[in-house]
């Protein structure tokens, strides 16, 4: 393919061509190499040595792992579910509440981040009055990150006793979650200086720690859109513009990118997702123990465990879900 006379006269698309030949070899190898350990392990089998039993029986656990691994990578079907994440929360109305709710989220995405060995880099957090976070913005790194956190896209919903209420009464919380594919580099998207409003600011940490004496924050609102973004974890004020500057393109990427799919939709006559605001998940603390997501019907009756960051059956359902597989 890249010998052919031509291929390399459009260098965006050859090279475009070029990864996707990589990732569908990459593919391909991996299942051609669990078949030839299938075949070993079935000769081995065949030779009935009885002194080979407790290496087959470690074989066998492995190659089944193996297997459920490829199985689950059939499911991401997405243009850009093998890309990395960012991933944003915000807390809904409520106050100390719903921002103590955001902070569950945000400890709940690193806990999951953590058990895949995901590298995760806070880029922007505004910290509560009293408790919790008003939002924070996470660049999340792995293979297919974006696959699976898209499908944590949308409001979460807390039931519980409020440790923050005198009276001990029951409170329901909301955040939002967005996500993004992180390919702010590989896209071209012209953005007019003259559309930005850029201000300045001094970051700081929570409870007023680590406080900046230069104005190093950087927060831009793109006018059009209306979309604002912010960033002040960075060690500059170059550094965060340029951070602030990457989530940006990845949003309005996205945001065009779901115009194009809602117009489709409209033309084929399918259901149209009017918004991002649609309540995804709820996660019940009292008066029973359930969580439960709204589009898939998946639920389990163990929260303390999912917002310890077991979130792989329920993104396992949604990705079923969308290639019109059975949800279990």
């Amino acid at each position: 393919m890249a010998a052919e006379p031509g291929f390399w006269d459009e260098a965006a698309q050859a090279q475009e061509a070029m990864r996707e030949l990589t990732r569908l070899r990459n593919q391909v190898s991996a299942w051609e190499e669990l078949s030839g350990r299938i075949r070993d392990a079935l000769e081995l089998v065949e030779m009935g040595d009885e002194e080979l039993v407790a290496d087959l029986d470690r074989e066998v656990a492995d190659l089944t792992k193996r297997v459920r691994d490829l199985e689950f990578q059939t499911l991401f079907s997405g243009e850009y579910d093998e890309e990395n994440a960012i991933l944003a929360i915000h807390a809904g109305a409520g106050g100390t509440e719903a921002q103590d709710w955001a902070a569950m989220l945000q400890r709940m995405f690193l806990r999951w981040a953590d058990s895949h060995q995901f590298v995760v880099d806070i880029l922007d957090e505004n910290v509560g009055d009293e408790a919790g976070i008003k939002s924070c913005t996470m660049a999340i790194k792995g293979k297919y990150a974006y696959g699976r956190l898209k499908s944590e896209r949308g409001v979460h919903r807390l039931v519980r006793i409020s440790p923050y209420d005198s009276s001990s009464r029951r409170h329901t919380s909301f955040a939002k979650v967005e996500v993004w594919p992180d390919i702010a580099e590989d896209i071209e998207i012209e953005i007019d200086e003259r559309d930005l409003r850029i201000d300045r600011f001094r970051a700081s940490g929570a409870g007023g720690q680590h406080v900046q004496k230069n104005e190093t924050a950087i927060r831009i609102t793109h006018n059009p859109t209306g979309i604002v973004v912010s960033c002040q974890n960075q060690r500059s004020l170059t550094q965060n513009m340029r951070v602030a500057m990457k989530v940006l393109k990845a949003q309005l990427f996205d945001l065009e990118r779901r115009k194009q799919d809602a117009e489709m939709a409209a033309l084929k006559g399918e259901n149209v997702d009017a918004g991002w605001g649609n309540q995804i998940r709820s996660y019940v603390l009292h008066p029973y123990k359930m969580v439960k997501d709204h589009r898939t019907n998946y639920e389990v009756g163990s929260p303390d465990a999912v917002l310890d960051g077991r979130l792989d059956d329920f993104m396992v359902a949604f990705l079923k879900q969308q290639v019109g597989e059975p949800v279990a």
